[in-house]
Formats: C-alpha cells, structure tokens, sequence
C-alpha cells in the first residue's frame, strides 16, 4: 500500500499550469525557471568537466574545491565565517537539502514551525519525518508575522523552524526586525531554524539579504540552504548547499549519504569555478532581473492591475480584488489559461490550511516580448471577469 502522506497529495499546481500551456500553446508566466540559458562561461566549465575530467563518485560532502568556494562566497557576500570542511555539504538541489534537514533534525512529535504561503514540498516533509506542522498565516500586502503570531505556534514542543527567505511566492524579503524576533523565539524555546534562501542573490532596488545565521544566537542553531541553480539562472543544474556549524551539519550530511549521497562532479566542478569568477555578475544578474520585474509591472498597472510590490526572486503578484476582479485565484489562472492564452500561479496552492485566495503570482524571469505578450493576454484575461 502507497503511504498516505504521499498518496493523498494531489498533482502540484505547477504540473497543472504548465501541463495546460504547454497544451493550449499558452505563454508560461507560473513556472519559476528563466528564458536565459545561464552564464555561458560556467556551462562552459561543466561540459569541460564531464569531457575531461573526473566522472565518478565524488566525496559524499562535495568536492573540497566547492566546498572551499561556497565559504569564500558567504564570506563576501554576507560576511559568514564557515568552516568549509566542517561547516558545507553539498546536496543535489535545495529540495534535497531540506530533504536532509528535516529528516536528521525532526524527532516524531516534535511541533515544526512553518509560514504560509510556503513551499509545497515542506508539510508532507515534516508529516513523513513525523514532525508535526504549526502554521503562521502570512496575509497580503506585507507578509508579515507578529509577537503574537510566533507566541500561538511555539511551544516546549517545537523542535524546528522553517523560513524561506526571501519568500516565494511572495516576493518579498523578511525585515531585520522579524528576523531578530524570529531568532528570539529560537532561543527561548531552544528550537533549530532551516532556513530556505534560495533566492538570497535575486533582491532588488538596492536591498540586502541577510541571514538567519548571522543573528544573535542563531549560529549553533541555523541550517543555511542555497542553491548553485538559483544563484546563476541555472535551475536545472540542482547543486545544493547546507551550511552549518559541525554537530548539524554531521548529521544532515548523514542524511544526505542514504539520499542521493553525492551530486555530478562537473556541475560542482563548474558551480565552484563560477563562485570564484564570478565578477560583476552578483551585480548584473539582479538588476537585469529588475528592469524585467518593471517592465511586466508598468504593463499591468497600464491595463489596471493593482500589482504587489516585489523585492526579490523571479516573481510579482496580483491583487485580484484591487484589479476589479471578482473571482478567486484558483478559477482566475484556470480561465486565463483556458481563454486568454497565459499561465499563472495561484497563491492560494501554497497554504496548507485557510487559504488567501486574492493573488496571483507570475514570473518574470523572461524575454521582454514574452513579458509584453503576457500582459496583453492578462489584460484579456482581466476583461472577461470583471
């Protein structure tokens, strides 16, 4: 018999959307991976790696080369003293990390923490780990959690903390303060954060990411996830990190040795070389990244849509009632599709429970006449269901 956790799940609205524009020959604004093949120099690398050099298993934790780079990387970037020995491990994409985060970290009957909307691979993790979630219902336009949101949730039970940030779908960067009052409730209740920071390089308009890590009291107690296919436009390439002072990390990499247990050479190979060159692009990547967020943003604000503000990752959002529209997310991207041509997210697939059923995110990361063309259609869309 399949288990129930698994079994009941349905086909994630990501398969669904973009199942039905691949279909309908649709343009594809829901799923979150960019036109733009990625740094030529770095997929240069790879090929040159697999052609020429060494193809099998590489070290369970990584490549030292890799593991030596991503130290470097925060080092610069955020200013996070790791040890790269003991303190990186390399997984095949984040989703593995967490993975092995989740299952080496959650003791069945611990409470895990969690805000919504949040990434639908977390709750049947932590359900399958024998977690059990306690939800933070993060509404729009801000999406923030209070004193009394974290008050409802901890507990002498809780054993884990979930954050992504920046948050997807939300576009949006989670501020200092939170962060501090986050970090003080850790401490308190002596709960381990997973922090999900895939989107930590994709931050605009001159803003900065900072960690959890980096908190008072967090650097025992933090798991920092990154993402090699996040950081350089190449989300098929699933190179991972975790970064974590030696006792977590030793037993998530031993988590990570019975999943996928290691990640191909060449693409560490290459995601290494990229780190230690990457030049200017850290500067570049974001602000093109930017000018394409405007660009879709001044489309739609021009055909009437009230558009979130969005301060980070590939993505923008929608408000349905501010953009006169009287129907729910759900049945909006559905007819979109269907009868005007163009493929959204619904917000709402990403709560577990109550869910806000206003907003729809669309991705950005795209050629300015898919963008262009994406509008229209939206605007279309708009049209049919005011």
């Amino acid at each position: 018999m399949a288990n129930p956790i698994y079994d009941a799940l349905p086909t994630t609205i990501f398969s669904v959307m973009s199942g039905l524009a691949k279909e309908l020959d649709a343009i594809n604004l829901g799923q979150g991976f960019p036109d733009a093949p990625g740094p030529l120099a770095i997929r240069q690398q790879a090929a040159e790696a697999v052609l020429y050099g060494d193809n099998q298993y590489p070290p369970m934790p990584g490549l030292p080369g890799l593991l030596e780079a991503v130290a470097g990387h925060y080092a610069r970037r955020q200013g996070l003293s790791l040890d790269w020995a003991s303190e990186v491990t390399i997984t095949s994409g984040a989703t593995e990390a967490l993975a092995c985060a989740i299952l080496a970290l959650v003791t069945p009957g611990d409470e895990v923490v969690m805000f919504q909307p949040l990434y639908d691979a977390y709750a049947p993790m932590v359900r399958r780990a024998g977690g059990v979630p306690k939800l933070v219902r993060l509404q729009p336009p801000h999406w923030r959690f209070s004193r009394a949101d974290l008050e409802a949730v901890f507990s002498d039970r809780t054993g884990l903390v979930l954050l992504n940030n920046p948050l997807n779908p939300t576009a949006t960067l989670c501020p200092a303060a939170d962060l501090a009052l986050l970090a003080e409730f850790c401490v308190r209740f002596d709960a381990v954060a997973v922090c999900d920071e895939v989107w930590e390089a994709v931050v605009f308009d001159g803003r900065v990411h900072h960690p959890l890590l980096a908190q008072s009291g967090m650097r025992e107690r933090c798991v920092k996830i990154g993402s090699a296919g996040k950081l350089f436009g190449l989300t098929g390439w699933k190179v991972g990190f975790v970064c974590a002072a030696p006792a977590l990390t030793g037993v998530i990499a031993k988590a990570h040795q019975f999943l996928t247990f290691t990640t191909p050479p060449n693409l560490q190979t290459a995601v290494a070389w990229g780190l230690d060159h990457a030049g200017d692009w850290f500067e570049t990547m974001p602000a093109d990244l930017q000018r394409s967020r405007d660009r879709l943003a001044a489309a739609l604000r021009a055909e009437g849509f009230a558009v979130l503000d969005s301060e980070g990752t590939y993505f923008l959002n929608i408000d349905l009632p501010g953009s006169g529209i009287a129907v729910d997310d759900r049945s909006f991207c559905l007819r979109a599709v269907r009868e005007a041509g163009v493929a959204g997210i619904p917000v709402s697939a990403f709560y577990e429970e109550d869910p806000v059923t206003t907003i729809v995110r669309l991705c950005f990361a795209k050629r300015d006449e898919t963008l262009d063309a994406g509008a229209e259609r939206l605007a279309k869309a708009r049209a049919l269901m005011k």
